[in-house]
């Protein structure tokens, strides 16, 4: 199976991004969120790294490099400290979107387009990426490179990470990856800085993802991914490939609901052909007609059915893996979108609740006390939480889109 580089963003993102521009980001992988969030670690930390030294050994890392950048590393307690911190994810799809696809962004995405048009045809013609996908990433992951001025040595971040006993595999992993990556010429070791938790270059990639998905594209003997243009592009269309992308679909169309359906097959995990959302009365953003043919989509409401409504095609389930924050996976299609001359969405047809941080955990408490799981009680509506709205909805008689309503906190209470 795959490895996936997303771990929900509700808890772990970097600084960097959103350091130029208020917001957070880093992506790395779904399920660590709610587990081990209160455990503590029983041995030392130097007991620890000399463990990680025979395992890096033993995976043929060079032992010159270890002496040289493993031996010094430290136990850094400012990024647990970073790690812990809750922040930026519990705002709405229309805050969150807001705040990203700024006119600055579409601006300067469309200048890199035209600028670097050769290098966008050359990388969809190797990896079937078009390249407003890829530019949306790079936008939101580090604002083309201006997000990522802070840099930290990525040896002592994933080392702490490391030791930490929240996700010690995971980051383990990535440590010995950011060593391979050393050792094998990849990158110079002066090169090798990133964010607080080890992501590297203006896409923001993993230490392992990087050893496995970057690309020397410029031909100059490294995979310079800080600075490189062509390196860039090439490699986040190598790994966006590698994640599923279908050359010459679609990914995400904006769409009008009816004033009633069946919500309950709104829903991520819920493909139907899209002539059978025609058939219910899903339409066009203009109103048009859908295309009556078999090409699956779900459709996504991010905000009920009273709000912003699109359908999400195959090549949409590369942006959870990418980063399974569903507002930053719409976020980063929806601005693809935008880059290849989408207009703005609509807010919807009608007035939409507002569910802030303090209310939606309101709403976790009362749904897990009627025993529906929302995986925690963290203010944010995941998928987690999502399913569980669409659990109790569905039991007692509410619409069932996946959204919270007074309604449905009304009957919570009961």
């Amino acid at each position: 199976m795959m490895k996936k580089r997303t771990i929900v963003i509700e808890m772990y993102k970097s600084s960097l991004t959103f350091a130029a521009v208020g917001f957070a980001l880093l992506s790395i992988s779904p399920t660590i969120v709610s587990a081990k969030t209160n455990c503590r670690n029983t041995g030392s930390f130097q007991k620890w790294k000399a463990d990680f030294r025979k395992q890096l050994l033993a995976e043929g890392v060079s032992k010159s490099l270890i002496r040289k950048v493993y031996d010094p590393v430290r136990f850094d307690p400012a990024i647990i400290k970073r790690d812990r911190r809750q922040s930026f994810f519990s705002l709405s799809f229309a805050e969150f979107s807001k705040r990203l696809v700024s006119s600055n962004r579409l601006r300067t995405g469309a200048k890199k387009l035209k600028q670097r048009a050769a290098l966008f045809r050359a990388a969809e013609k190797k990896y079937g990426v078009p390249g407003p996908v890829i530019t949306a990433f790079w936008a939101l992951e580090s604002d083309f490179g201006k997000g990522i001025s802070k840099q930290y040595p990525v040896f002592n971040s994933l080392a702490t990470l490391a030791y930490d006993c929240r996700r010690p595999e995971l980051f383990s992993r990535e440590l010995a990856s950011a060593m391979k990556i050393v050792d094998r010429g990849y990158l110079p070791l002066n090169r090798l800085v990133g964010s607080w938790a080890g992501e590297l270059g203006q896409t923001q990639f993993l230490p392992d993802h990087y050893l496995n998905h970057a690309v020397d594209a410029d031909g100059d003997g490294i995979r310079n991914m800080m600075e490189s243009d062509a390196d860039i592009i090439f490699s986040t269309a190598n790994f966006i490939k590698h994640l599923g992308w279908r050359a010459g679909e679609p990914w995400l169309q904006e769409v009008q609901v009816p004033g009633k359906m069946s919500w309950q097959e709104a829903d991520l995990a819920i493909y139907h052909p899209r002539a059978k959302w025609d058939s219910w009365g899903v339409r066009t953003r203009s109103g048009k007609r859908l295309k009556a043919d078999g090409m699956p989509a779900a459709l996504l409401l991010p905000m009920g059915r009273n709000g912003p409504a699109f359908l999400a095609y195959e090549n949409f389930k590369i942006y959870p893996q990418w980063n399974q924050s569903l507002n930053y996976a719409i976020t980063a299609a929806y601005l693809a979108t935008r880059l290849t001359g989408a207009q703005r969405y609509r807010p919807g047809r009608g007035q939409v609740e507002a569910f802030d941080y303090k209310r939606i955990k309101e709403v976790q408490l009362l749904l897990n006390r009627r025993g529906f799981d929302t995986g925690g009680v963290d203010g944010k509506h995941g998928a987690k939480s999502r399913a569980a709205v669409k659990k109790a909805q569905l039991r007692y008689g509410l619409p069932a889109d996946s959204y919270p309503s007074s309604a449905l906190m009304d009957r919570l209470r009961r």
